[in-house]
């Protein structure tokens, strides 16, 4: 049998050959110090490729959110966010933890959106019984959902009508825009420099679709960078000799990101696969992941469905639901094999 089809995440990824020689032939210096020069090339990549001022490098997507958030809000501040989005349900709520700021849940749509009328509901009266309410944060992709576009416009723009600044947690930017570019015939950098244009900061990952081993940047104004770089430094994340990991991401940025459609049907040749075996309800995938909903009898059998792939040397996820995700590290082989995998299950 061949080495494990591993679907639980795009994290799982190995660095390509040419990133490796990338990362290997990085010129170094102390970040610490800004004088790291693979650090400082990346960081004005990514800013200029998604049009804001600057960015900062950051080791994970959950400290590049928690600074941002950090950096718009203040104690006693809250920002609106989705019941189900990373920087509420997924990341230790550090914003109420280590900064004092409060989230105001709002329950998705079924499309991964936060109604119009329940952002501009949640927005707080400034009175001194409620705190403030400065920041609206979406995310995109969400689920693995694309985000419509008009809504992004609309959701943003009521926002900033409210005086509220805005930040996307685009941890999968590009799968957004790579799916935003096949609808619409277009570039996908494109694609993602509209998206982000609609946001005052935006934090997007290396370390998921992209296949750098780590790494997530936070792009924005050079004051709001400026105080994110302070927030950065307090929450540990002062990095040293840290180019040879940018230079990872630089890579993943010039390489791989046209290759994402790619993993997109991919995740669509899984749903078709597993469609029609009774006792599961596959939801369409829209970017690069798979959800999917064991029903009636089948319901109980989650543990031993995730037991028997695993033994067939297929992994997922299954906190809720059954999870698969597409990355560079799986091909259309790993595919067909958690298809029949499944159906061998359902079969016995």
């Amino acid at each position: 049998m061949n080495a494990t089809a591993d679907f639980r995440s795009d994290t799982v990824t190995q660095p390509t050959e040419g990133m490796r020689a990338a990362m290997a032939a990085a010129p170094l210096g102390d970040d610490v110090f800004a004088d790291d020069p693979s650090v400082n090339a990346l960081q004005e990549k990514i800013a200029a490729m998604l049009g804001f001022e600057a960015a900062l490098f950051m080791p994970t997507g959950t400290q590049s959110n928690l600074c941002g958030i950090l950096a718009h809000c203040q104690r006693g501040d809250e920002y609106i966010v989705g019941q189900l989005a990373h920087t509420y349900r997924w990341e230790g709520g550090g914003a109420a933890v280590l900064g004092s700021v409060q989230p105001q849940p709002l329950s998705h749509q079924p499309d991964g959106t936060l109604a119009l009328a329940d952002i501009e509901a949640a927005i707080k009266p400034d009175d001194a019984h409620f705190a403030k309410t400065r920041l609206l944060t979406l995310e995109n992709t969400w689920g693995g959902k694309l985000l419509p576009f008009a809504y992004v416009q609309a959701a943003t723009a009521l926002a900033a009508s409210k005086g509220l600044s805005r930040h996307l947690d685009g941890a999968r930017l590009f799968n957004a825009a790579t799916a935003q570019a096949a609808q619409n015939g277009t570039d996908v950098y494109a694609e993602a420099r509209a998206i982000a244009a609609c946001f005052d900061s935006t934090s997007v990952c290396f370390s998921k679709g992209l296949g750098a081993p780590i790494g997530s940047a936070l792009c924005g104004g050079r004051d709001f960078i400026a105080r994110a770089h302070r927030i950065r430094k307090m929450a540990g994340g002062g990095l040293r000799q840290a180019g040879m990991l940018a230079a990872a991401a630089s890579y993943a940025l010039d390489h791989q990101v046209v290759r994402l459609g790619e993993d997109h049907a991919l995740a669509l040749r899984l749903a078709e696969g597993l469609r029609g075996i009774q006792g599961l309800e596959v939801e369409a995938p829209q970017t690069n992941i798979v959800f999917v909903d064991l029903v009636g009898a089948a319901r109980e059998r989650s543990n031993a469905l995730q037991d028997h792939l695993k033994a067939q040397g297929v992994l997922i996820t299954g906190l809720y639901r059954l999870r698969f995700v597409t990355h560079l590290d799986v091909d259309a082989a790993a595919v067909d094999r958690a298809v029949a995998s499944v159906r061998s299950f359902f079969a016995a």
